[in-house]
């Protein structure tokens, strides 16, 4: 069995290892990766570590050996044991890889709030069905829009007064998380639609860290140094410019399915709009009061001296270099389908308030 693991700001580990199926336990293991690691002896010490251990092992066990392993003064970077055992997990759990797939990039135009919800839902879905390859979806927002969570309280989140008077919509999204402003010009969103395989022997929290990374490494090439804040934030030393969240969907017949996972980015951002339309509970703010609400987002605008359209294209340009990335459409078919959802569910009072 094979597993890889990108280390989120780190290196990539590779495991192979056979399973001893009487015994069910793990055999001839063997780590390699382009990580760096001092003495050399640690890496034989970690593959006879592994070996032996109980194929049901979770993460946090395999860990504990690994670290246990350890001779004294050893070094890693770009590795964590932690790393080492997700990626045994993926091995055993049969995942795949970014790079096999065949990526699909959409990026149209300016499309209504309440549409793109849809479509993350219908393209995920078709993912899940094995219709539509893995996508990465690049928004354009038409209008501009609070996009509160799939849980979230409508009352507790929006001032409706605040909202009518900027003119602003609240959709809510199929996905948890918290609630969003957005305004066209000064907000990068992006969608995956991506098959359950790419994230198995992962934990919820490991599957944004995973899929997050390529940005980063994006957003580094920018000269802008980022890291994965756990649960769903991206953040930089000057506050968090990111937010992401996902949703599982399951496959026909209750098979594997696929996982959405969308991310808000703040480009540039009217903060003294966005504390007039959303109710910011002092809990979420690192001081009292309003100033520190704004400095909670601080946007890419500032930290990259670049345009947003500018932005987008070395994102995109990252991802086609890593990974492989072709030019794809949304179906007419798929359009028809979301359609039909915005019209029936996403601008319905009911679903909007249906955590009032």
């Amino acid at each position: 069995m094979h597993g890889e693991y990108k280390v989120p700001g780190g290196k990539l580990v590779v495991v192979d290892v056979d399973v001893d199926e009487p015994g069910g336990v793990l055999r001839n293991t063997r780590v390699a990766g382009d990580f760096f690691l001092e003495p050399d002896e640690a890496l034989d010490a970690v593959n006879h570590a592994l070996d032996g251990a109980p194929v049901d092992t979770d993460a946090a066990g395999l860990t504990a050996r690994i670290e246990a392993s350890l001779p004294e003064g050893t070094v890693m970077y770009g590795l964590t044991a932690e790393g080492i055992a997700i990626a045994v997990r993926r091995a055993l759990a049969h995942a795949t890889d970014w790079t096999d797939y065949a990526w699909q990039l959409i990026h149209e135009g300016p499309q209504a709030p309440a549409l793109h919800m849809a479509l993350d839902e219908v393209l995920t879905a078709e993912v899940a069905a094995g219709r539509r390859p893995p996508t990465l979806r690049v928004w354009e927002w038409a209008d501009p829009a609070v996009i509160i969570g799939s849980f979230q309280s409508l009352r507790n989140e929006v001032d409706p007064e605040g909202a009518q008077r900027h003119g602003i919509d609240v959709v809510r999204r199929i996905s948890g998380g918290g609630a969003m402003f957005v305004e066209p010009g000064n907000t990068i969103t992006y969608s995956l639609s991506v098959p359950e395989a790419l994230v198995q022997g992962l934990s919820f929290q490991d599957s944004y860290a995973y899929l997050d990374d390529w940005v980063l490494g994006a957003l580094a090439d920018m000269g802008t140094t980022a890291w994965y804040q756990p649960l769903n934030d991206i953040a930089t030393d000057q506050g968090k410019i990111a937010g992401a969240a996902q949703k599982r969907i399951v496959g026909p017949d209750g098979g594997p399915g696929a996982v959405l996972h969308h991310v808000t980015m703040a480009y540039d951002i009217d903060a003294d709009k966005m504390l007039d339309v959303l109710r910011i509970g002092r809990e979420k703010l690192s001081d009292k009061g309003t100033r520190s609400a704004k400095k909670r987002v601080d946007p890419l605008r500032r930290q990259t001296g670049l345009a947003r359209e500018a932005v987008i294209e070395r994102m995109i340009d990252s991802f086609r270099l890593r990974y492989g990335l072709a030019d794809g459409k949304v179906t007419d078919e798929e359009l028809a389908r979301a359609q039909e959802l915005e019209r029936t569910k996403f601008t319905s009072p009911d679903w909007t308030a249906r955590v009032p």
